[in-house]
C-alpha cells in the first residue's frame, strides 16, 4: 500500500481478476471479503461499507458486541487509498475500518516517526478483538458476504484501481 497500491492491485490481479477485462479467476469465487486496518493506532469506530448496502444489517450484528467499546458505525459511504480498494474494484467486498486518527494526518502517517512507539496498547487490543470478530464471522457464515454488482472492465484505464 506504501507504494501506490502495487502490493495489493499485483496480488488481485494474478489471483482474483484483472480490472481491464473483468476476467475473473477461479479464486474469485472463493473470497469472502477482506478488511482492512491502515490508520494507524486509534480504535475501529465503524466501518465503510463501500456502497454495499447488503451488508448492513450484517455488520450492524456483528458490531453489537462491541457497542460499549464505541465501535458500531456503519457509512454507506466509500474510502480509498487503502488496499482494500483493489478488491473493491473487482467486485470482491473489500472494506476499511473506521478509526480515530491519533496523530495519523498530523505526525505519524508516511514518515519516518511512524513506528511502534506511537502505538496505543489499548487500541491495538480492541482493534485485533474486533478484526478477529469479523473474520471469525465472515469464515463461519454459510454464505459468503452479499456482493455489488460486478464492475465494468476498465480497458487499460487504471484509474481508481
Amino acid at each position: 500500500e506504501e507504494q501506490g497500491l502495487l502490493g495489493s492491485r499485483g496480488y488481485v490481479k494474478h489471483h482474483f481478476a484483472d480490472p481491464a477485462t473483468m476476467e475473473l479467476k477461479p479464486e474469485h469465487d472463493k473470497l469472502s471479503a477482506y478488511f482492512n486496518i491502515d490508520n494507524g493506532t486509534g480504535k475501529i469506530r465503524g466501518i465503510y461499507m463501500q456502497e454495499n448496502e447488503k451488508v448492513r444489517d450484517i455488520f450492524r450484528d456483528w458490531f453489537k458486541p462491541f457497542n460499549d467499546l464505541g465501535a458500531g458505525t456503519l457509512t454507506i459511504s466509500t474510502t480509498g487509498g487503502t488496499d482494500h480498494g483493489s478488491f473493491d474494484a473487482v467486485g470482491l467486498p473489500g472494506f476499511q475500518f473506521i478509526q480515530d486518527p491519533i496523530e495519523y494526518s498530523t505526525r505519524t502517517h508516511h514518515t519516518n516517526m511512524d513506528t511502534y512507539d506511537h502505538l496505543i496498547a489499548e487500541d491495538l487490543q480492541q482493534i485485533s478483538t474486533i478484526v478477529a470478530s469479523f473474520v471469525y464471522n465472515a469464515a463461519m457464515r454459510d454464505e459468503k458476504l452479499p456482493r455489488k454488482e460486478l464492475p465494468k472492465p476498465r480497458g487499460n484505464n487504471q484509474r481508481g484501481f
